[in-house]
């Protein structure tokens, strides 16, 4: 497939084998641990493949170097088709001028692009913001869903930021991140830092940064604070880094790190989506904030166990003391009634987020008020599934189907239809 994504195969073939060996061993594998393990695997897949297909030119020379068997997965025809695939896509992907190489460094200054006709470039910004959209709809498809009823313009600016969220999590939390280390994470953070001030000073690097760049230059408002906070949040979960956290204490420290990683996401839309008439962004922030701190407890409550299959207990401390509950009960994944009255209590205070967000709907511009209405129902729909799930995040996966995002769809409208303009 090329040079980082034969990298990135390597990676997963030796990954499958592990599996396979774990699971073949003598030792009885419980169900619950092997549903999670699949799952966590299928994961590092995603996140791998988003690498070799899409270039984000975030993996450093080193790992460009290609590999001493770099035959092994172009040998065959269908091989070589794949990695000419492999290569074009990355191509179009990770430069700004049309048959430029894909950037191999974060360190290594990009080279000034070639003067473009108003044309050219319209193109590029129009294929930039087509890659945006296609990333977007395969990393989380119930934030995509949720743009479809968005203004053209407004919706592909949503997707860059999304995607610039993406590539952050992936430099912190990816299994290249793992095998590169802290020391070399956090060089990369610096060379992200500096291309994200680039990026606000309208100077962009590569093509998915271009359609971030073109985003502030349509909505000025966009603040460049909730973009550095989140870069801090990403850390939080990167073991070895001094902001690295897999217990929380209290539902304060729990709360600095559901804003960091979600509650930014609301703030970095918000001038994207607009107010109504009347309506400040400082108005409509309190609530934006709160709609991302419900959507990350609820990631939270969500993949209990998968997370403690990886050793991390997002749950507070202190709520779980309340409750009786402790830690090894999590990590062995015993469901009883104080596990369950403990997920009753962490629940209502997602419910409780969701209450004063759906209040900053009426504040929102009248065309972005149906596709924020209909992602709250979606992602509360997740409490609800946990509920009927007996509150067993251990072994069920609490999601909400397509037909069920659609069947929303109804209610979110009956909520807007009446609101003022």
């Amino acid at each position: 497939f090329g040079r980082g994504s034969t990298c990135a195969m390597l990676m997963l073939r030796c990954g499958a084998k592990q599996a396979c060996t774990e699971l073949l061993a003598s030792r009885p594998l419980d169900l619950r641990e092997a549903a999670m393990r699949v799952r966590a695997w299928w994961s590092r897949c995603a996140a791998l493949v988003s690498l070799a297909t899409y270039g984000f030119a975030l993996v450093p020379a080193s790992l460009h170097a290609p590999p001493a068997r770099a035959d092994l997965f172009t040998a065959s025809p269908r091989g070589a088709r794949l990695a000419t695939t492999a290569r074009r896509r990355i191509a179009r992907s990770a430069s700004l001028a049309p048959g430029s190489e894909p950037a191999t460094d974060l360190a290594k200054p990009a080279a000034a692009p070639k003067p473009a006709s108003a044309q050219q470039l319209a193109l590029e910004l129009e294929q930039s913001y087509k890659r945006c959209g296609e990333i977007t709809k395969i990393f989380s498809k119930t934030f995509y869903f949720g743009t479809t009823f968005f203004s053209e313009e407004k919706k592909v600016a949503v997707w860059a930021i999304y995607v610039w969220c993406r590539r952050t999590d992936d430099i912190v939390d990816s299994p290249l991140a793992a095998m590169l280390g802290p020391e070399r994470m956090e060089e990369d953070l610096r060379i992200w830092n500096e291309r994200l001030d680039r990026i606000w000073e309208g100077e962009p690097t590569d093509t998915l940064d271009m359609a971030l760049a073109d985003a502030k230059k349509r909505y000025p408002d966009l603040s460049i604070e909730p973009y550095n906070d989140m870069i801090d949040g990403m850390l939080m979960d990167t073991p070895g880094h001094r902001l690295f956290q897999d217990r929380y204490e209290t539902w304060d420290e729990l709360y600095t790190y559901c804003y960091r990683v979600a509650g930014t996401v609301g703030l970095m839309v918000l001038p994207v989506l607009g107010c109504a008439r009347g309506v400040t962004l400082e108005d409509a922030t309190p609530p934006g904030l709160a709609l991302g701190i419900a959507f990350q407890i609820t990631n939270i409550l969500r993949d209990v166990g998968e997370d403690a299959l990886r050793g991390r207990i997002y749950l507070p401390r202190e709520d779980m003391d309340r409750f009786g509950v402790t830690e090894k009960q999590i990590l062995d994944g015993v469901l009883d009634e104080k596990y369950r009255n403990l997920m009753k209590f962490e629940i209502q205070r997602a419910r409780d987020y969701y209450v004063t967000a759906e209040t900053g709907v009426a504040m929102l511009a009248p065309e972005a008020r149906l596709a924020i209405a209909s992602s709250l129902r979606v992602y509360r729909g997740i409490l609800n599934k946990l509920e009927e799930n007996d509150y067993d995040n251990f072994r069920k996966r609490a999601y909400t189907t397509k037909l069920e995002k659609f069947l929303f769809l109804p209610d979110a409208w009956n909520s807007i239809k009446d609101l003022p303009d």
